[in-house]
């Protein structure tokens, strides 16, 4: 549908396939994607665009870490952009966000109004890309803005999940 802003993406287990555009690894079960998780956006980001993660974090969690990313990169190196990387660390109560451009990493942005996530419950974090900026919601809540530093957005084309947590849907 012309001026749809709704995702692109669509991941529920049930649709993890070669249809659904997202690829992982493998699936833990029926209501669980596997962690961790390579999955593509087709056609890449644009202004209007959100990509939403719903999932539990797992009990006595260390850190999750969901990135955006140009590419795939290989089993022994990140890809060189990486336009949004957010990391959620639990004993410090931080959500930390950053980018890397051509393999150089920006710096951490950490100023958060309050750390969302709870061991063992469920959260819905929603990314918004925007002309100028990404907007992180978790819950419903806008947490922060994260200023663009890869600025071809189209190539913004894989999604990344790694960490104490467990997606539940992927769109």
């Amino acid at each position: 549908m012309a001026g749809n802003n709704s995702p692109q993406i669509n991941a529920t287990p049930e649709k993890c396939n070669r249809s659904s555009g997202l690829t992982s690894p493998e699936r833990k079960s029926e209501h669980q994607l596997a962690v961790p998780f390579s999955g593509r956006i087709p056609n890449g980001m644009r202004p209007g665009k959100k990509i939403v993660v719903m999932g539990i974090v797992k009990p006595k969690p260390d850190s999750f870490e969901i990135s955006l990313t140009c590419g795939r990169g290989f089993e022994v190196s990140p890809p060189p952009d990486v336009a949004l990387q957010l990391c959620a660390r639990f004993k410090e109560q931080q959500f930390l966000r950053r980018a890397c451009v051509s393999g150089t990493w920006g710096e951490e942005e950490k100023l958060i109004s309050y750390f969302p996530f709870i061991q063992d419950q469920p959260f819905r974090l929603e990314i918004h890309c925007e002309h100028q900026r990404f907007r992180v919601f978790v819950d419903g809540h806008q947490l922060f803005d994260f200023y663009h530093c890869v600025r071809a957005l189209p190539a913004i084309d894989t999604i990344l999940i790694t960490g104490s947590l467990r997606i539940t849907k992927l769109a």
